[in-house]
């Protein structure tokens, strides 16, 4: 599972014209999911997205997460995040999660963040979706849940 992760002032999600999704301060978390993931990724992906300490402090070091500056969060899932372009120009999604399953680790992890306290909006699973956002620094964060155990 992968998230990319960005810290913005401000996020939001439309689908044909209308809002679906927005949120003020706090993070836009890009989903993906891929083949063979279950719910002990989405628990640590979760955890890992509202403990993340990329928010400044007094000092203006990055020092606090998401919950401590009473920022939401905003999912939106992306199963590009797990194209392989290595091969030719178009890329291949073949890692990606099919459907069924990308949009129940999906619906898990929303559950997975409020769980933690913190305020999900979230976008429209499948859709084509226009997402704007203010990147806060710029701040951007790539997270990926650890290979299974063999």
């Amino acid at each position: 599972m992968r998230a990319l992760i960005q810290r913005v002032a401000r996020a939001e999600v439309r689908v044909a014209d209308t809002t679906v999704g927005a949120i003020e301060r706090g993070l836009l978390v890009l989903l993906g999911v891929r083949e063979g993931d279950t719910v002990r990724d989405v628990e640590y992906l979760a955890s890992k997205v509202v403990t993340l300490r990329i928010f400044d402090d007094g000092q203006g070091k990055m020092n606090l997460d998401v919950q401590e500056v009473q920022g939401a969060v905003l999912v939106v899932s992306q199963f590009t995040l797990y194209a392989d372009c290595r091969k030719g120009r178009r890329p291949s999604f073949t890692q990606a999660a099919r459907p069924p399953l990308a949009r129940q680790l999906y619906e898990v992890f929303l559950a997975a963040v409020e769980k933690h306290g913190v305020s999900v909006a979230q976008g429209a699973f499948g859709e084509h979706m226009a997402v704007s956002l203010v990147n806060d620094g710029p701040v951007t964060v790539w997270l990926e849940s650890p290979p299974a155990a063999d």
